[in-house]
């Protein structure tokens, strides 16, 4: 099994156990909401919390799977030769966001969260916690962005999934 495969399965997981919990959260809400006329006061800054995490992972699995949003309306004009290199200026610019905003940006967020003493206002958890997934999904998009390209030059075709 390769890193990318291995990359692959653990995000994956990731993926499927947030899910699970947010259905679990949001059930958990409704129940106590709709049943017992008491809503418990931690589960939508849950939801939400994993919301956030859901969508940063998820947005580096799609890029991965090159699912994410893309504007193809000029590439189809180039030919194939240039439309790979048009694919390498796309992922330097997908790169150095990443790097930028997700990546340094990140780190910045969680750095000074965890030096002020930031805490959530219902689970009392230290949002260095919650935003460490912004770092983290930047590292991510990086990584799959990079290893498409060089997929996309050493077999003229972009990576599939098992």
């Amino acid at each position: 099994m390769g890193i990318r495969n291995m990359i692959d399965r653990v995000v994956r997981l990731i993926l499927v156990l947030l899910m699970s919990v947010i259905v679990l959260d949001v059930l958990l809400q409704v129940v106590s909401r709709y049943l017992f006329q008491s809503p418990l006061g931690f589960t939508d800054e849950l939801a939400g919390f994993l919301l956030i995490w859901i969508g940063l992972m998820g947005a580096a699995y799609a890029t991965g799977e090159k699912q994410h949003l893309a504007i193809d309306l000029i590439s189809h004009k180039f030919t194939s030769s240039r439309r790979k290199y048009l694919e390498v200026l796309v992922s330097f610019f997908v790169c150095l966001f990443a790097l930028a905003v997700l990546v340094v940006g990140g780190l910045w967020l969680v750095y000074t969260s965890f030096l002020y003493g930031q805490l959530s206002a219902a689970l009392e958890v230290p949002l260095g916690y919650v935003y460490l997934v912004a770092p983290l999904s930047g590292l991510l998009i990086i990584y799959y962005t990079i290893d498409n390209t060089l997929h996309l030059f050493r077999h003229q075709t972009l990576p599939t999934t098992p």
